[in-house]
């Protein structure tokens, strides 16, 4: 039988423009064994003894050295079977913002980055999971529905 397990973090990572949002996309690089090439959001795998919140914390940093400017808990989870070590993995998703001035600084793992508008976003995502949780992001976060307001776990610090 799988076993469950919940060993990644997914941090969708957005952008406020004048007009609309992008999404920051990244290309995985071809020298990786899994997955070369494929565009995706920031993921990666929890660190022994690290909460999710932390991992995608460390993660969004370590993918992307951008500064966060507001970090949502997305009430969503993706999930997907590996087949390898025969385990479904619950994967905690979260929404990150950074101010649109902000320069990306890609890890190793990744050989390009774009911002893109949510439809071409949601077009390039090769995962069903990752799609739906961009559309979420969008629905929820960016629209301004009010679950952003229960969600929201980091917001910038006010200069009183």
């Amino acid at each position: 039988m799988a076993k469950v397990v919940s060993e990644v973090v997914e941090v969708c990572v957005f952008r406020r423009t004048t007009s609309n949002a992008e999404y920051l996309l990244l290309q995985r690089s071809s020298n990786e064994d899994l997955y070369p090439n494929m565009w995706q959001i920031v993921t990666g795998t929890l660190q022994q003894g690290e909460t999710a919140l932390q991992g995608a914390m460390r993660e969004f940093v370590e993918e992307t050295n951008l500064p966060l400017r507001r970090l949502w808990n997305v009430p969503y989870v993706s999930s997907f079977y590996i087949a390898a070590n025969d385990t479904v993995q619950l994967s905690p998703f979260f929404a990150a913002e950074v101010n649109v001035d902000c320069e990306v600084e890609i890890s190793h793992e990744h050989q390009k980055f774009e911002w893109l508008p949510f439809h071409e976003a949601r077009e390039r995502l090769v995962w069903p999971a990752q799609r739906r949780g961009l559309e979420i992001v969008q629905e929820y976060i960016v629209s301004h529905n009010e679950v952003s307001l229960v969600t929201e776990i980091l917001q910038p610090q006010r200069k009183d």
